[in-house]
């Protein structure tokens, strides 16, 4: 059975790395370098109550998030949410000695009445979780840096009414740039992400072409990214800068063109083709039809 390690604080985090007491009770920032992190088994899942924002730059084991191991190579950043699981994998001494990079930890508690609050949903990247790491450049990564370490001069000066907003300016200042850097990132990887569309719409052809949509229902946006091996996140940031559109948008296209052929061809009635294409109540079928294409169902059979 996997060891689990809950990291329910900021102090019990210091507390396992061989870290002294912390400067500020909410966040920090860890040279792991300059750590002596407890000797764990392999397989060694590990549960945080904060968020984490690890850069790498030497040897971290093998790490996986979710169900995927993350590509988490030299220069690249791993950014987690509360209450994730991190599983580190073929850590043996050796590599434990080796462990380099630089993590910026802070608990919501820090930020929770403040504006960025509202807006950590907004930074999506904090759930991807199958195997896509912000890759960085030189200066990518230096400016990052630059930002950590005006954070750690703040909370490690002495506290004043100022203090928060200014450590919160910051951090919000590294999640806009992680946001600007992985845009870039799926603007660099376009090819491999036309790929991942094209994968996407045979999944969403194979599955409307089929009676998979009266066995199991209207695919969701989670059922895609499993199929294709992404986080829902991920997948719904990556089609959306390639397309223009999310990927709820493209399963709507595919069930519409679907309901069309249906209507056109076929001597169904309205509710034998809501049914077929997985919708338990005709009336919301006929409401996103009407939604979609400006007629209700009956009126564009009418048409054609």
């Amino acid at each position: 059975m996997s060891e689990i390690i809950h990291i329910k604080n900021i102090s019990k985090l210091h507390d396992m790395m061989g870290l002294e007491k912390p400067k500020h009770p909410l966040i920090t920032v860890i040279d792991f370098s300059k750590t002596t992190p407890p000797k764990v088994t392999d397989n060694v899942k590990v549960i945080s109550s904060f968020y984490s924002i690890m850069m790498k730059s030497g040897n971290c084991g093998n790490l996986r998030y979710g169900r995927k191991n993350y590509d988490f190579q030299e220069g690249a950043l791993l950014c987690m949410a509360p209450d994730q699981v991190l599983t580190v994998e073929n850590m043996d001494d050796d590599s434990q000695k080796e462990v380099s990079g630089i993590g910026l930890y802070f608990h919501s508690d820090l930020i929770r009445k403040s504006n960025l609050m509202k807006k950590m949903k907004d930074y999506s990247f904090f759930s991807y979780e199958a195997n896509e790491a912000l890759h960085l450049s030189d200066a990518e990564k230096n400016n990052l840096l630059s930002i950590i370490d005006r954070i750690q001069e703040e909370y490690s000066a002495n506290l004043d009414t100022y203090s928060n907003d200014v450590i919160i300016s910051n951090i919000e200042l590294l999640l806009n740039y992680c946001n600007r850097y992985y845009g870039r990132q799926f603007i660099t990887r376009s090819s491999h992400n036309k790929d991942i569309l094209s994968k996407l719409e045979e999944l969403l052809s194979a599955y409307f072409d089929t009676d998979m949509a009266h066995i199991e229902g209207i695919p969701t946006v989670k059922y895609c990214a499993e199929k294709l091996n992404f986080s829902p996140n991920y997948l719904s940031d990556l089609v959306k800068k390639e397309s223009g559109k999310s990927v709820q948008e493209h399963i709507h296209f595919h069930l519409i063109e679907k309901a069309k052929t249906e209507l056109v061809n076929t001597e169904l009635t309205i509710s034998e083709i809501a049914d077929k294409l997985g919708f338990e109540y005709p009336q919301y079928f006929s409401k996103i039809f009407k939604s979609k294409t400006g007629y209700s169902p009956v009126k564009y059979r009418s048409l054609n």
